[in-house]
């Protein structure tokens, strides 16, 4: 038998070898359910701390006088739209954005958004510094402000809103976390910030040991020294390359695409908080003339409120990058199972505590009144309204995972058509002489406008890139 010769083979026609399997990553391959109850348990224990902060507040501002107390009222807010607008407006977008890189795999394109991104949040800080040193004042006396209430409140205006850059950037870098999937970092150092932030306000404003009493002052300088601290240790975080993405100042160049990007987002977001805090202001405008009893009903049934949206807002910043990457990763219909997924589990999440509020209130209302006139309206208004704050819920993930899929006007138009409707109901109502119980089923029908004009929007909305036809060309045709 004889041997046959080898063909010999150029070594630069050898086929490649087959390229890797994907990375695959929790997020964009792992259970729906289980992946974003890993990543909302952070966000609980975070946010929940910032209601640990408002109760400690609102108790040593108490043991400055009843005005101090009125001032912290009175400011109360222009502070929660600050926060609201850096880390669920804005830094909902940044997050979105750089979860759609990520999951396009483009890390330099998530790094180069980050840098936008703080430069971003730096600008938007200054603004607001520069516009609540220069019209707070005169917008605090709009509010109602007068004699020593009014000089407390723009005591706390000057300290707090001139370093307002501050919680820009810190909500700027946990947005730039959270993209990335880190809930972790950005949720202990919330609960980081709280603890230092009741510390300090409490030492620098009552003036505990030998540290002199600083008033109002102190209470927001106690704020900014604990940003200043969380701002020092993500910061060492993310230009370590610790975060899987890597922010460079060397070489830098400015890229109009990168702000585009971003703020196609969050600018239109930034209308979500402005338009709720709008919406809270007429209603409780509408509601202060049944007397002092009915409004501080409602107030206590709005802390309510305040606690659930933390709930909701877990959720909600969760599926941001599991939206996001999937979006990035061209897979559409994953993103919307998330979003659906996430409404579900916030819709649960928020509605089983309101409805036990709502059928046993004494466990709510007793935290805060022994009034029986004020126990009787707080009743009425939890009993009414409890059982649709899980719409809220449902209205809220919609809004984040709307900021995931960069297609946010729908739950922002939702927003703008509930505050129509309480205004326009409630201007109704007001002229037919109508009882508190009807501008209570106002707010939970609204809840239902709200959460079912947001879900319409996630379906009306195209997720993916638009289907272009190929031009056809015409047959050329050969001549013999």
């Amino acid at each position: 038998m004889s041997d046959i010769a080898e063909i010999p083979v150029d070594e630069q026609e050898r086929p490649l070898p087959p390229p890797p399997p994907p990375i695959k990553s929790a997020l964009t391959d792992g259970p729906i359910l289980r992946t974003l109850l890993s990543l909302a348990w952070p966000n609980v224990i975070g946010l929940s701390a910032g209601i640990c902060v408002v109760i400690a507040e609102t108790s040593y501002v108490g043991r400055l006088g009843v005005e101090a107390l009125a001032a912290m009222a009175l400011v109360f807010p222009t502070v929660i739209l600050t926060m609201t607008m850096s880390g669920g407006a804005m830094g909902g977008a940044v997050a979105s954005a750089i979860a759609r890189a990520l999951g396009a795999g483009n890390r330099d394109r998530a790094g180069t958004l980050a840098m936008h991104a703080l430069m971003i949040g730096i600008s938007f800080g200054l603004v607001f510094m520069l516009g609540m040193l220069i019209f707070g004042p005169r917008l605090l006396e709009l509010l109602g402000g007068r004699g020593n209430v009014l000089s407390h409140a723009i005591a706390y205006t000057q300290v707090f809103f001139g370093g307002a850059v501050l919680p820009w950037l810190l909500n700027t870098m946990a947005g730039v976390l959270r993209g990335t999937g880190n809930m972790k970092l950005p949720s202990f150092l919330i609960l980081n910030s709280a603890a230092w932030q009741i510390v300090l306000g409490g030492t620098l404003g009552l003036g505990l040991g030998p540290v002199p009493q600083f008033g109002m002052r102190g209470v927001a300088a106690g704020a900014l020294i604990a940003y200043c601290m969380n701002i020092g240790i993500m910061g060492w975080y993310l230009f370590s390359g610790r975060a899987g993405i890597v922010l460079r100042l060397r070489g830098l160049r400015i890229q109009w695409a990168m702000f585009f990007d971003i703020l196609k987002v969050g600018a239109i977001a930034c209308f979500s908080p402005l338009q709720s805090v709008l919406t809270i202001s007429i209603f409780t405008h509408m509601l202060a003339q049944f007397g002092t009893a009915i409004l501080a009903g409602y107030g206590i049934g709005a802390r309510l409120e305040f606690l659930l949206t933390s709930i909701a807002f877990s959720f909600g910043i969760a599926c941001v990058p599991m939206v996001g990457m999937a979006i990035g990763a061209g897979r559409i219909a994953r993103a919307r199972r998330i979003a659906w997924i996430a409404s579900a589990a916030a819709f649960v999440a928020v509605g089983a505590p309101a409805c036990l509020v709502a059928i046993f209130p004494d466990l709510w209302v007793n935290i805060f009144t022994d009034s029986e006139a004020v126990r009787a309206a707080s009743h009425q208004y939890l009993s009414t309204v409890g059982p649709f704050y899980a719409f809220f819920g449902l209205a809220t993930t919609m809004y984040f995972s709307s900021q995931g899929a960069a297609k946010v006007i729908g739950p922002v138009l939702a927003q703008t058509a509930r505050l129509i409707y309480i205004a326009a109901i409630g201007w109704w109502l007001s002229t037919h002489d109508a009882s508190a119980q009807s501008f209570f089923w106002l707010a939970a029908s609204s809840m239902v406008v709200l959460g079912l004009l947001s879900c319409s929007s996630v379906v009306l909305t195209r997720w993916g890139p638009r289907q272009t036809k190929p031009a056809i060309r015409p047959a050329l045709s050969t001549v013999d």
